[in-house]
């Protein structure tokens, strides 16, 4: 049990059955936001069963034991909240947001899905044609194609720098049988993590979450231990290279990307900081050398990717096809130049100021702490307080942020290039 810096109240227990529920109680608030998580993403898959976390997202809202398709949408518009779902290359969650008097009917229906789930067969085939239109939709995105394959080359064959939504071959190559095995493996009361923000009581919870998951079909047996949290072998970066992809579009996206540090190194701070100050406003480095001074570019920043493995640091831009090679040029002397002359107090001051204020956004929205709470419990192991956070953001010197550019620019670099041929 712990308060966090505006008071609100965090408590954390584990059932009997292993599932684990995270509650931070927010007495001005008049709605919770609830979140059911497997710590399974698409980094947890098998080389022949690449897309088929995602693909069980999908499914989860096609059906269950005792309701339909049609039934589970006609309940989420009648209990008139938002409820929707999230892949990621860690986890997999679903969550509601509804007014605190139908936070019981909320876990009922989230408990339905994630423990009750038909996965039907015909269900996936109709399903199949569906998720092969979403990624053809991100195929037409240069920017969506060209973050995609930074972290392919960053990351080279690490599970990390997969696709989270696999490929159109992947997919279509993907059986009733993968899907069925994906899901026994990590929908289990020991991978479950339950999490809520709002108004919401801590005991009350726990007993309705328990009683829902009891009532979709599943055997909580006691003396179970929650599931270790998933560590892969480090990354192993290979050499940097470049890649151009053809597509006929407008603009092209150009990325340049790099190897950075873990989610646990204490330097993330000073890059964090480096993003902001390179990357991260109108008054940003990139903005102001690559937008304001030469009109090369509508939207351009920078990125950190951190993971307990390691991870990625990309700088990115949609130019015109003609100007992409000058634009990737000008963005790396961008961060030469802060790893040579360092950075000036005004901007410390200003990347201090925007993580305040990010952090303060956050902490009213109880959707934000919802999903903090479930990312800490089940990629990090720990919950880091604003409080702290920002006192780690306001330690960062100049000197700390010119070392990580530096280091950063020493790195092996890669880039891609989504476009017209030239």
């Amino acid at each position: 049990m712990s308060l966090t810096d505006d008071g609100a109240l965090i408590r954390r227990s584990v059932l009997p059955s292993g599932v684990r529920v995270l509650t931070e109680r927010v007495e001005n608030a008049h709605t919770v936001s609830v979140g059911f998580w497997v710590g399974a993403g698409s980094a947890d898959e098998n080389e022949g069963t690449l897309g088929s976390t995602h693909f069980l997202e999908h499914l989860l809202f096609k059906g269950t034991a005792s309701r339909s398709a049609k039934q589970l949408a006609d309940r989420i518009d009648f209990l008139g909240g938002n409820f929707n779902a999230g892949t990621g290359k860690q986890l997999t969650y679903y969550y509601g947001h509804v007014v605190e008097e139908d936070l019981a009917d909320a876990v009922d229906l989230l408990a339905d899905m994630v423990a009750s789930s038909a996965l039907a067969e015909a269900d996936m085939e109709m399903e199949r044609g569906v998720i092969l239109e979403e990624l053809a939709m991100y195929a037409d995105d240069a920017s969506e194609v060209a973050h995609e394959q930074i972290a392919s080359l960053v990351m080279g064959g690490h599970p990390l720098g997969r696709p989270i939504g696999g490929t159109s071959e992947s997919v279509l190559g993907l059986d009733h049988a993968n899907l069925t095995s994906h899901y026994k493996q990590n929908y289990r009361p020991e991978e479950l993590v339950v999490t809520a923000a709002g108004k919401a009581d801590h005991e009350a919870l726990c007993a309705t979450v328990e009683a829902s998951l009891r009532r979709a079909g599943w055997d909580l047996r006691e003396g179970a231990a929650p599931a270790e949290r998933r560590r892969r072998a480090p990354i192993e970066y290979p050499e940097g290279r470049d890649l151009s992809i053809e597509r006929p579009v407008e603009q092209s996206a150009v990325v340049v990307g790099m190897p950075a540090m873990t989610d646990e190194d204490e330097r993330r701070y000073a890059l964090y900081t480096l993003s902001t100050i390179l990357g991260g406003g109108t008054s940003s480095r990139l903005f102001q050398e690559v937008r304001e001074k030469r009109g090369l570019a509508y939207s351009t920043y920078s990125f950190p990717g951190l993971y307990h493995e390691g991870g990625l640091f990309g700088l990115y831009a949609g130019c015109s096809p003609e100007s992409a090679k000058d634009v990737a040029e000008i963005m790396e002397g961008c961060l030469e130049a802060i790893a040579g002359e360092s950075v000036t107090k005004m901007e410390l001051e200003t990347a201090y100021r925007r993580a305040r204020a990010d952090h303060a956004f956050s902490s009213e929205s109880v959707g934000s702490r919802m999903n903090q709470l479930g990312q800490a419990e089940i990629v990090r192991g720990s919950l880091i307080s604003r409080q702290e956070a920002l006192r780690r953001s306001r330690e960062v010197s100049a000197d700390d942020v010119a070392a990580v550019a530096a280091e950063l620019a020493r790195a092996q670099r890669s880039r891609v290039t989504v476009g017209p041929s030239q």
